[in-house]
């Protein structure tokens, strides 16, 4: 059974910080932005001597650890092997103190001494730490590219380049890629869709193109990811058609984008109140198979709304219905919206009748755009009163035509709703006054 301690020769932690791309390229680098100082030889020798003579130790942590931290003992995978539940207990109580950065390499050397791991022990031990968010678990994988116990291979480079991307470390990301050509690994495409992934991110079009241009170089066809890849820098940089131009090019190659990407080009026309522009992304996403949601169709109904298109908006909205999807609050406020800017009331209020008169209930968003819109205008009561009457009539015709019977079969409509006392308050009224 192998124990769960620190490390420490004699009375004292080690201390062993050194710069993962100095070590990777055996020069400077000043790119690298992990600010971390090589080992000396003074300290290169010391460790040497301490590991020839048995001088480390591994100190049981159990007995130090706080009950949060030994709650985190239990969380770990019941199959893992002992020698990485040993070093991520070290990690979980030693670490969580103050400069973990300086402790953590010492920690990681005398445990590969020790302990002897293989890769997937090295792998194990880095799943774990990305599962708990820990935020040393891309140090880990720096100092495990380290290590020839580790056999780094070059998608565990294409990995950590993509982490440093999604953390806008892009100094480290590229100097991770000097040290990957240095090594003799062959940059392709899966590594350049993460920079091309990472370049957008930092909304730098040129390098984007640059690394894309690259993958095209290679001579291999292209996949959905790069593609996508792509697609999403020009989304980001406001270049919708060009973006569209490469849905074209995969739909030759007969390759279907996943749904975000339609999704997102869709979201950016509408922001731009392009309705042409949605309704061809509306199209193609159709086309590839993808079926329309009410979101989806949602933001065809807001880009029409926005390039004060109401009619067309409306549309869509009979169309979802008809296709059996229930038109969302946004697609009621925005429209809602566009009658308020062409100050179109009573179309707005004809429209919210026949939405509710199917059945259909109005939400939060679309009540107080016509709260706000009717406060503005000073007609609240006025409306209420027209509201009434214009309902009462509607029974009615409902009563009269569709239920001989009686009125207990109306359908109740939320604010709508007309009970027969009421009905026949009003009617009496009307023929009191056409009299």
């Amino acid at each position: 059974m192998v124990g769960v301690g620190v490390l420490a020769p004699g009375n004292r932690v080690l201390a062993f910080p050194y710069s993962f791309v100095e070590a990777q390229a055996r020069k400077p680098s000043a790119a690298f932005c992990c600010q971390i100082q090589p080992q000396t030889e003074e300290e290169e020798e010391e460790q040497e001597s301490d590991k020839k003579i048995g001088r480390y130790k591994w100190v049981e942590v159990t007995p130090i650890a706080t009950p949060l931290q030994k709650q985190a003992f239990s969380k770990l995978p019941f199959r893992m092997t002992n020698r990485c539940r040993a070093l991520l207990r070290q990690i979980i109580v030693r670490l969580g103190d103050s400069d973990p950065h300086r402790l953590l390499p010492s920690l990681l050397t005398e445990w590969v001494f020790l302990m002897k791991p293989a890769r997937c022990d090295w792998l194990a031990v880095i799943k774990q730490l990305t599962l708990m968010n820990h935020p040393l678990h891309l140090r880990v994988a720096e100092f495990a590219l380290l290590e020839e116990s580790f056999e780094p291979h070059i998608r565990d480079y294409t990995k950590l380049i993509h982490a440093y991307g999604k953390e806008g470390r892009i100094c480290d990301a590229e100097a991770l890629l000097s040290v990957m050509k240095e090594r003799g690994f062959v940059v392709d495409q899966v590594v350049l869709t993460a920079l091309v992934h990472m370049y957008g991110k930092a909304g730098n079009l040129e390098l984007v193109e640059k690394a894309f241009g690259d993958i095209r170089r290679l001579g291999v066809p292209i996949d959905v990811r790069a593609y996508g890849a792509m697609v999403m820098a020009y989304i980001r940089a406001g270049m919708l058609p060009k973006g569209e131009d490469l849905l074209r090019e995969m739909d030759e190659h007969e390759l279907r984008g996943g749904s975000e990407i339609y999704k997102a080009l869709l979201r950016a026309y509408t922001r731009a109140a392009d309705s042409e522009g949605a309704q061809r992304v509306f199209d193609a996403l159709q086309i590839a198979g993808i079926i329309p949601d009410a979101r989806i169709c949602g933001l065809l109904v807001t880009a029409y709304a926005a390039s004060g298109q109401i009619e067309r908006a409306f549309a869509v909205v009979e169309n979802m219905r008809k296709a059996g999807i229930e038109p969302n609050d946004k697609c009621v406020a925005a429209i809602l919206e566009a009658h308020e800017r062409e100050n179109k009331i009573m179309g707005a209020l004809n429209f919210l009748l026949k939405f509710e008169r199917d059945g259909l209930v109005i939400g939060k968003e679309a009540s107080e755009i016509l709260a706000r819109w009717l406060r503005k205008l000073g007609v609240v009561e006025q409306v209420k009163s027209v509201l009434k009457d214009y309902e009462a009539t509607e029974a009615a015709v409902v009563d009269h035509d569709t239920l001989p019977g009686g009125t207990e079969d109306l359908p109740m409509r939320r604010g709508l709703a007309v009970t027969p006392t009421t009905r026949g308050r009003q009617s009496s009224q009307r023929r009191g006054n056409g009299r």
